[in-house]
């Protein structure tokens, strides 16, 4: 503006004189700046769907790809995926890990004394401790079935040396303590375990620490730890990008992101594969599956009946459909209760004989009649019993858009089918506190008779089930109840995974007989391994899928970038 304004007035200036003077010889110069176009090799930018908390990976509540990225960047685990599956001892946090009495089964831990959280204080038994409790007392844990069978934590040697006690033998020990948190800091947090790590980390042990996370830009940036112990990752930054789909692909065409880990339909993968010059994609299978929940504690499904009718009612092709956009995760359909389609071993177990209410089949005149044997009559106004009709609740996350496109589809298809059925949607904490029986914060527990969840699998086989479709000891008096989100517990079952635990039965021979009773019991709809798009620029190189359902972010310390 000061430019112009001189300009102006030197013309003026000029005007005026020009009546007695000769016409100057004006000479124009360009004014220009020094132009810059350096790139910073020491820094990555990964689009993703959503940044979204809370952050605790041991919660089915905060399970997303971007929770299961910071932790393996930020947390120090016992035992990590190889790239085969099978846990690795991690050399970096431990010394060893080994099973020092068969009678108690014990397993002795050993800690390196250079591990130690970013505020100086090491990590140490009391982590154990404190994760072995808190999972223990969440019925919303993940793999809980093998940390209930700890008996007792002993440590020694200024709490490096940590001495597991288990109840009975345990094979599947090597699937816990995963993911260690700060219990110094978080044991008299505000909030307690439900608040843990709901909007950051207060404390980090990992090759990364948490620079800033603002969920409200869409932005986390991740700095190279400098209390770090190993040896230092190659890149100084990596920064989480929030935007949609098609605000992706236009990042990772102009260059402005390096990287991609994000959901995308068909749509999507296409323009980016369009793009030039190439960036490839891969599919990266998630430890979860998007599965529908029919909750056998709800008043009107207590019925086996009426449970089955309305799988008979459901077309599963349209569900997937609507959950994965014809993406790439609807190349990884469901069909078994506890093994996902990207794990080895898998196959289907879904039951296909005539005239049984199995998701594989779209049946209306079988649900029908399972409705009719149930003592419901097809009324003008729907399915109706002693003058009460038969109406359903359906829940959903708000925060995950393709469960509450699935919950939009049952209910489509279930009030075609005559069934008053209406959607809710919450916060994913509310959600699964009220599929947990804690009430949430709705201050009304247990109002949903139908819900779309994210069922974690993976990890040890064994602990899964039991996990997933367990029951737990409650009270003094040995009796057993539901503790998982299905609300479901069959005790004529349950010897059948406990000896799965602790390995007098082979996971072959347990998912063998416990598989037929547990598509009968339509409780759980499987429909589809969900999965994000890996999509890598060509100047970014060392990024690989990771190990088996744990991701690309495992091996983000080697990740280079050139100038190109």
């Amino acid at each position: 503006m000061a430019r112009r304004t001189i300009a102006v007035l030197a013309l003026t200036v000029v005007l005026a004189a020009a009546a007695c003077t000769p016409a100057p010889r004006l000479v124009e110069t360009p004014v220009t700046s020094p132009v810059t176009d350096q790139v910073d090799t020491r820094e990555v930018v990964v689009g993703v769907s959503s940044v979204a908390g809370g952050y605790n990976p041991h919660q089915i509540t905060d399970q997303s790809a971007i929770t299961t990225a910071l932790a393996n960047l930020v947390l120090p685990s016992v035992f990590r995926s190889g790239p085969d599956g099978i846990p690795r001892l991690d050399r970096t946090v431990m010394s060893s890990a080994t099973v020092t009495s068969y009678d108690p089964y014990t397993v002795t831990y050993r800690i390196r004394s250079d591990a130690s959280w970013s505020d100086t204080a090491p990590v140490a038994a009391e982590d154990f401790v404190y994760l072995w409790q808190q999972v223990t007392d969440s019925p919303g844990a993940i793999d809980a079935a093998g940390y209930r069978l700890i008996s007792d934590i002993n440590a020694r040697d200024a709490g490096k040396v940590v001495e597991v006690v288990f109840a009975q033998p345990y094979p599947g020990w090597r699937s816990l303590f995963t993911n260690l948190l700060p219990a110094h800091l978080l044991k008299d947090a505000p909030g307690g375990w439900d608040g843990a790590l709901q909007t950051n980390f207060p404390a980090t042990a990992g090759p990364y620490a948490v620079k800033a996370l603002d969920t409200d830009r869409g932005e986390i940036v991740l700095e190279r730890s400098d209390r770090y112990w190993e040896e230092p990752p190659v890149l100084d930054r990596i920064v989480l990008r929030r935007a949609d789909q098609s605000g992706i692909v236009d990042a990772l065409d102009a260059g402005h992101d390096q990287l991609a880990l994000a959901r995308m339909d068909a749509v999507g993968v296409d323009l980016v594969g369009e793009l030039s010059p190439a960036v490839p994609t891969r599919t990266v299978p998630r430890p979860s599956v998007s599965t529908l929940v029919i909750r056998p504690d709800r008043p009107q499904l207590t019925e086996l009946l009426v449970r089955q009718a309305i799988v008979a009612l459901l077309d599963r092709d349209q569900l997937v459909t609507a959950g994965t956009g014809t993406g790439p995760a609807a190349a990884l359909r469901a069909d078994a209760q506890v093994l996902a389609p990207s794990l080895p071993g898998y196959r289907s177990t879904v039951p296909t004989a005539a005239g049984t209410a199995t998701p594989a089949r779209h049946d209306p005149a079988l649900a029908e009649q399972l409705l009719t044997q149930a003592g419901y009559t097809r009324a003008s106004s729907g399915w109706v019993r002693d003058g009460q009709p038969l109406d359903i609740v359906v829940g959903a996350a708000e925060e995950r858009e393709p469960a509450r496109r699935i919950a939009e589809d049952v209910r489509r298809q279930l009030v075609a089918a005559g069934i008053a059925t209406e959607v809710l949607t919450l916060p994913a904490d509310e959600l699964y506190g009220q599929l947990s029986d804690t009430g949430g914060n709705t201050g009304d527990a247990n109002t949903l008779d139908l819900a779309v969840i994210s069922q974690p699998v993976g990890g040890d086989q064994a602990t899964t089930l039991a996990t997933n479709f367990g029951c737990a000891a409650s009270g003094e008096d040995g009796q057993r109840s539901a503790a998982n989100p299905l609300g479901f517990c069959d005790p004529a079952i349950q010897p059948t995974m406990d000896a799965a635990l602790s390995g007098a039965l082979s996971v072959t021979d347990a998912l063998a007989a416990v598989e037929p009773i547990l598509w009968r019991a339509a409780v759980s709809v499987p429909l589809f391994q969900e999965a994000e798009t890996l999509a890598v620029r060509p100047e970014v190189s060392n990024v690989s899928l990771g190990p088996p359902l744990v991701g690309p972010f495992a091996g983000a310390t080697a990740w280079r970038r050139a100038a190109g």
